[in-house]
């Protein structure tokens, strides 16, 4: 029996005051929920500037529990707007212990779960590391009245690991918030063969593991605060692919959008008797993916 769902993407740019950024993701929320969408996917660290361009220890104070303050508002948005919000938090855990965690909230509001992201990167503009421990919640997906939800982030999606894991623990589609940009000192080429390989390596996820892939990036110029570099310019390019990496829906590169878009999760049973990948997979050879290098 076909099964749909109205997933809504909402790429947008960031600014300083984290309560107009709140202010225009509910009113984006509220405006795709009347357009149809049920699940509703937000980018990466959305309440914010992407403050890890640089290392600086008072923008811990951007931290925040959950449950608190960050997680009661999103879960009022999705409540009043009875949609399934898949989020993106500064989680602080404890004094001097922060994680880059996803929240998903139910219809009613209940936070189902989090994801805490595993795979920390540490590069120019992006010191990560600095501010996050890695994740140790595991790849766990998250049970939701739309499906079960395979919740990774930005990083996450470089690793088939992690996408097969949340495939074989029974996700229905692979979310990825994100904040992926391009710096100024790469040329034209070099940053559209960046992007291709973003969208190709996750299309690949999809193909694999026969499933849809969500995955939602912030657009715009933001600045380095230290001024060491002349800042990030993330290229958007929001994407929904079926379970065969088939373009459902592409976003630009240089816009904040707001989509709808329709997800058939039936087609997954029908691909996946078509491509049998995991009933082929030869888990009895594959001792050496435990090791960090066979060399």
């Amino acid at each position: 029996m076909k099964r749909t769902v109205e997933v809504g993407i909402i790429q947008q740019r960031c600014v300083e005051d984290m309560f107009t950024n709140r202010a225009a993701i509910e009113q984006k929320v509220k405006e795709i929920s009347r357009e149809g969408a049920v699940l509703i996917v937000l980018q990466e660290l959305h309440d914010t500037p992407y403050f890890c361009q640089t290392e600086n220890t008072d923008l811990f104070d951007l931290a925040e529990s959950i449950p608190g303050e960050a997680s009661e508002f999103y879960s009022r948005v999705a409540k009043e707007n009875q949609v399934v919000l898949v989020t993106s938090l500064f989680e602080k855990r404890s004094v001097g212990l922060y994680h880059n965690t996803a929240v998903v909230f139910e219809k009613d509001g209940e936070m189902l779960g989090k994801y805490r992201k595993m795979h920390i990167p540490d590069d120019p503009g992006f010191y990560e590391k600095f501010y996050f421990t890695p994740g140790d919640i595991g790849f766990e997906p998250i049970d939701t009245s739309v499906g079960r939800l395979g919740v990774l982030v930005c990083w996450d999606q470089w690793f088939p690991e992690a996408a097969r894991l949340m495939t074989l623990a029974g996700a229905e589609m692979l979310i990825y918030p994100t904040a992926i940009g391009w710096s100024d000192m790469d040329d034209h080429d070099e940053q559209m063969r960046q992007k291709d390989a973003w969208v190709i390596s996750q299309r690949a996820h999809a193909v694999a593991n026969g499933i849809p892939v969500v995955s939602v990036n912030r657009v715009g110029k933001e600045l380095d605060s230290s001024q060491v570099t002349t800042g990030i310019m993330f290229w958007g390019n929001s994407f929904v692919t079926g379970p065969q990496g088939e373009m459902l829906y592409e976003a630009p590169i240089d816009q904040e959008i707001v989509k709808v878009v329709k997800v058939d999760m039936s087609r997954s049973e029908k691909i996946r008797r078509w491509w049998p990948f995991l009933r082929d997979r030869r888990i009895e050879s594959y001792d050496g993916l435990l090791k960090r290098f066979l060399k």
